[in-house]
C-alpha cells in the first residue's frame, strides 16, 4: 500500500465526516454515487444536475442522497458542489461491475483518476474507486478480527527474526558467516515487514475504532527497514550506496515465493550464483552501530580502515586509536561494547 492509497482508505474510515454520511446512507438503503473532484475532465463528463455549492455536512450528504444522480464534491471532500447529476463516462472503458451505479462508478474512475464512491443498496455495501483501484470497505468487527490475528502472526514473525538475528551476530563476532545465514535474517525481516504493513493498513481502516492496532507499527517498521539496511551495507558484494538502495527496492517488491529462495537473495546481494554455503566476512556497520556515541562518520572509517569486523574484533586499543575520529575513550568503548555483545548474544533457541 502506497501513501496516497492509505490516506484514500483513511478519507472513508471510522470517525471521519465522510464515514458518518456514508453509513448514515448505507443505513437508510438509498443508494449514492459520489464523485470528488472538480477538473476539466470531470466537467466533461457531467450532464445536467442541481448546483450546491455548499460547505460538507453528512446531514446534507445524506438528504442530497435521496435524489437520483450522482453527487459531486470538490477534491478534499469539503464542500458540495452540485447533485442529482447525471455522469456519462467512455462505455467502451472496461467494466467487471454488473449493477449500472458500480459500473459507471469504475469507469468514471478509470477515465478521471478521481475518487468515485458507490453505495449500493440491494447489496448493502460501500466500494470505492480511484483510477483502476477498487476498495470495498469492510465491516469493523471483521477488520478488528483480522488485526488481531496479524498481531499475533506478527509476534511469531518477530521472535523468529530476533532468534535468527541474535545466531547471525554469534556467527559474526565468532568469524564464520554464510550466505545463507544473512539470507535468512533478509527472508525474517521482510516477512516482518510484510506482517506490520498489513496491520498499519489494517488500523487505517479502523480509523478511530483501531487506535491501538496501530500503535508502534510504523515505527517498528522503521526499525526493521534500517536493520535491513545495515545488513546490506555488511554484506552487498559491492557496498556501494546506489547498489545496496537498488537491493532495498528489490526485497521490498518481490513476492513470497520468491523470497523463499536463499539463491534469489544471494543474487540480490549481488553475489551472483554463488552457493549459499559461501563464507562471506561482515563490514562491522551493524554490529558497530549498537555501540553508544559512535557517530556514522567514525564507523566509516573504521570499515575503511579495517575492512572487516574481524579485523576490527581483533585490533589493539592503539589501532583502534588511530582511526580518524576515534581517540583512545572510543577505542576502548568499542572493545568494551564489542566483548558485551559476545556475552550476551546467544539465541533464543539453536534450532533453525
Amino acid at each position: 500500500m502506497d501513501e496516497e492509497w492509505l490516506k484514500v482508505i483513511k478519507s472513508v474510515a471510522p470517525g471521519t465526516a465522510l464515514r458518518e454520511a456514508l453509513d448514515n446512507i448505507l443505513r437508510a438503503r438509498t443508494g449514492a454515487l459520489l464523485v470528488f473532484g472538480d477538473t476539466r475532465a470531470i466537467q466533461g463528463l457531467v450532464d445536467g444536475g442541481i448546483s450546491i455549492n455548499a460547505d460538507f455536512s453528512p446531514p446534507l450528504l445524506y438528504e442530497l442522497a435521496k435524489m437520483d444522480g450522482a453527487i459531486i464534491l470538490d477534491s478534499e471532500g469539503k464542500k458540495i458542489l452540485h447533485a442529482n447529476a447525471q455522469l456519462v463516462p467512455d462505455a467502451g472503458i472496461p467494466s467487471f461491475e454488473t449493477g449500472i451505479r458500480h459500473r459507471t462508478a469504475e469507469r468514471f474512475a478509470r477515465q478521471t483518476e478521481q475518487m468515485v464512491i458507490a453505495i449500493s443498496q440491494r447489496r448493502n455495501t460501500i466500494t470505492l474507486y480511484k483510477g483502476s483501484r477498487k476498495y470495498m470497505v469492510r465491516d469493523i468487527a471483521y477488520v478488528l478480527a483480522k488485526a488481531n490475528h496479524a498481531i499475533q502472526t506478527l509476534e511469531k514473525y518477530k521472535s523468529a527474526f530476533d532468534d535468527a538475528l541474535a545466531y547471525l551476530t554469534m556467527l559474526e563476532l565468532g568469524g564464520v558467516v554464510t550466505l545463507r545465514d544473512v539470507a535468512l535474517v533478509l527472508r525474517r525481516i521482510e516477512m516482518t515487514v510484510a506482517i506490520i504493513s498489513e496491520i498499519v493498513f489494517y488500523a487505517t481502516e479502523l480509523g478511530t475504532e483501531g487506535r491501538f492496532v496501530g500503535t508502534g507499527m510504523e515505527q517498528m517498521g522503521i526499525l526493521m527497514r534500517r536493520e535491513r539496511y545495515l545488513l546490506l551495507k555488511d554484506y552487498h558484494a559491492s557496498g556501494e550506496e546506489e547498489r545496496i538502495h537498488e537491493a532495498e527496492r528489490l526485497l521490498e517488491t518481490k513476492k513470497d515465493e520468491e523470497m523463499l529462495s536463499d539463491q534469489e537473495i544471494v543474487k540480490i546481494l549481488g553475489h551472483g550464483a554463488a552457493p549459499p554455503e559461501t563464507e562471506v566476512a561482515p563490514r562491522g556497520y551493524r554490529l558497530l552501530g549498537q555501540i553508544p556515541k559512535i557517530p556514522t562518520a567514525v564507523i566509516d572509517s573504521l570499515v575503511k580502515e579495517f575492512g572487516s569486523l574481524s579485523n576490527i574484533v581483533q585490533a589493539s586499543i592503539d589501532e583502534l586509536d588511530r582511526v580518524t575520529g576515534v581517540g583512545e575513550a572510543r577505542a576502548k568503548a568499542i572493545q568494551e561494547g564489542l566483548r558485551r555483545m559476545k556475552e550476551r548474544c546467544r539465541p533464543k533457541s539453536e534450532s533453525r
